[in-house]
């Protein structure tokens, strides 16, 4: 049974109030934290957790040195009338993503570890779109279908003339890089390498990202290919900086490799938290599907957002 909720427009619903009221805590509230091949995230339940989130909230229980440290937050499950289910995701800078595929693998797990799903398929709403997944291995692998890949400059969105973004030059810090973008719910530009180094993503994601062609910034894939049936990947997260893996990040880049004629439909993408299985379907539709592990389960001080 879907959640129900009045009022339509789930931008709209009163029961998706923008910010945390500090007032509104007991002394402690509850959090789950899981990684997906080293991609962290808390997952923070409004039945607990209310009223949403400030942007400095975020950013201090993000904090790996003041808070309790994260690569982002997943606020859910929220009710929906379009999904079974409904999530929404926060960078660690306080901003909110569209989409997250390992943030998503992540709060299938924890329905699933909730018991409420089992192994038949469901939906999760996300802002970037309706996605479905399944839980498999008793929870050990979670596959989620992300939805379509395009390249159409007007929805990732990139600055210019309306055109597919494949295969084009841009220079940054002196040095001229191929790429390629795609969106999935999320905007992502692949820079095509002979090898993926994370000290050139360090160096050049974050001027990628906050480069003016990008009008609402922008995710960033340093890409190898490795063979017709694998990449490697270095990940620069708008929002969150140098990540150690990214399930919306393999889907756009697999789906670049193939649109470039690298790859074949079955993708094994290496990353350094590990590999993450992406399947391409007709119109590039995308399938992933890896493992996730749970961390642990703790309580969270409100001392700890004093004077924010």
């Amino acid at each position: 049974m879907r959640n129900e909720c009045p009022g339509g427009d789930f931008s709209h619903w009163p029961c998706l109030p923008p910010h945390i009221h500090l007032s509104a805590w007991g002394s402690f509230v509850h959090f789950a934290k899981y990684h997906a091949l080293g991609n962290d995230y808390l997952v923070c339940d409004p039945a607990d957790w209310p009223e949403g989130f400030e942007p400095e909230a975020i950013q201090r229980i993000c904090d790996r040195h003041f808070g309790i440290g994260a690569d982002g937050i997943l606020w859910g499950p929220l009710p929906t009338s379009e999904a079974d289910f409904a999530l929404r995701i926060y960078n660690p800078d306080g901003g909110e993503a569209q989409k997250s595929g390992n943030g998503l693998r992540i709060f299938c797990r924890y329905l699933f570890d909730r018991g409420l799903v089992r192994a038949a398929p469901f939906r999760v709403w996300t802002l970037g779109g309706v996605v479905a997944a399944q839980i498999l291995e008793g929870g050990k692998s979670i596959k989620v279908e992300m939805g379509r890949v395009s390249f159409d400059s007007s929805q990732i969105p990139v600055a210019g003339p309306r055109r597919e973004v494949v295969d084009e030059e841009m220079v940054v810090d002196g040095e001229p890089l191929r790429y390629s973008c795609a969106t999935i719910g999320n905007p992502h530009c692949v820079v095509l390498r002979s090898a993926a180094l994370a000290a050139e993503v360090k160096r050049f994601g974050p001027l990628i990202e906050f480069a003016p062609r990008f009008p609402e910034r922008i995710n960033v894939q340093f890409m190898q290919v490795l063979d017709r049936g694998s990449i490697r990947l270095e990940i620069w997260e708008r929002g969150a900086g140098y990540t150690l893996a990214s399930g919306s990040s393999s889907s756009a880049a697999a789906a670049v490799a193939h649109r470039l004629g690298l790859v074949d439909a079955e993708v094994i993408v290496h990353m350094p938290g590990g590999r993450l299985h992406v399947s391409l379907g007709p119109e590039y539709a995308v399938t992933i599907e890896g493992p996730v592990t749970q961390v642990g389960k703790g309580s969270l001080s409100r001392e700890m957002l004093a004077g924010l």
